[in-house]
């Protein structure tokens, strides 16, 4: 009866962790070809693109937690705030964040940056992990400050080569590690943090639109029915990555989910050069080879640390008993 139960419960987890598998590799996948969607609506301004991407995005999550029957999390995340009021100031810092790194992502898109903002996302993980050791006391092992040195081999060769800071992915890698610390903080739901992620910049976005139709100088239900359409989907294409991510997460290991993040970029990658001919030069070639070896030097340093301390704990638990 207990080998049953051991195979009933191993196969369960073994499902359990396909699933998150599938569920996170789901959402860089989408993330990785976002920029074929901005591509399609190339035409309209970077900003009047992001301030339908915040409003359609406030739209949907409403629906989502509608059909979720999730208010009771939205009441109880407007407890915790009476309660915490620095958690008000975080999340307005965290919607400021995210929404500077979605424009500076659609402006770099639609003007032929799709490389550069490939490598701000390779680059983003160590950004992240550097931002821990800042302000969260983290601690790094040998062969992560090697990965360090590596990137920042790549960044400089390629800042003295071009003559310019490549500003977009630094910016990028920034804007989304800082984000994701703002998050560590508020620990709210998924949707319920999007939402109100979006309900702070909806009042500026909606202002913005409507000026811009009074101007004439509006896009949306003036270019053409496609172009509607894409700007209304910008919220579901925003926000259906990002809880194909709260889903699956927290289904499989920290280093499980780092590895399966290098989907995004390179697919982005991959959409710059093969589909929309953007140059890839030898000199990009040495800096992507930095940044790839520090990657890998990272994440394999990671994943092991993670297994051993994963290895040690039933043997502790064991010795106790």
């Amino acid at each position: 009866m207990e080998k049953r139960e051991r195979e009933y419960l191993l196969h369960e987890q073994t499902r359990h962790d396909r699933k998150g598998i599938w569920l996170t590799a789901g959402s860089y996948i989408l993330w990785g070809i976002l920029p074929v969607y901005w591509k399609a609506a190339e035409t309209v301004s970077s900003e009047e693109i992001l301030a339908h991407r915040i409003f359609w995005s406030f739209i949907f999550m409403l629906a989502v937690i509608t059909a979720a029957r999730n208010w009771p999390g939205v009441v109880q995340a407007i407890k915790e705030m009476k309660k915490r009021p620095f958690l008000i100031g975080s999340l307005i810092l965290s919607s400021v964040l995210i929404s500077a790194n979605w424009f500076v992502y659609i402006w770099a898109v639609n003007n032929h940056h799709i490389v550069e903002a490939s490598l701000g996302y390779y680059i983003n993980p160590l950004i992240s992990v550097l931002l821990g050791v800042l302000f969260l006391k983290e601690r790094l092992n040998g062969w992560q400050k090697l990965s360090f040195v590596l990137a920042l081999a790549g960044v400089l060769i390629s800042s003295i080569h071009f003559g310019s800071f490549p500003w977009i992915s630094v910016i990028l890698a920034l804007s989304f590690g800082l984000y994701g610390l703002t998050k560590k903080v508020t620990k709210l739901d998924p949707s319920v943090g999007l939402l109100f992620e979006t309900i702070v910049m909806v009042p500026a976005a909606v202002l913005f639109l409507i000026s811009l139709s009074g101007s004439g100088n509006a896009s949306f239900g003036t270019v053409s029915l496609e172009i509607d359409l894409l700007l209304i989907g910008a919220g579901i294409v925003t926000a259906i990555p990002l809880l194909l991510f709260a889903g699956g997460a927290r289904r499989i290991p920290l280093y499980m989910t780092g590895i399966l993040q290098y989907i995004a970029p390179t697919l982005t990658l991959l959409a710059g050069v093969l589909l929309y001919g953007e140059a890839f030069t030898a000199v990009d070639l040495i800096t992507f080879s930095l940044i790839w070896a520090a990657l890998l030097i990272f994440t394999v340093s990671s994943s092991r640390a993670f297994l051993n301390r994963s290895y040690r704990k039933p043997k502790k638990a064991s010795a106790h008993l």
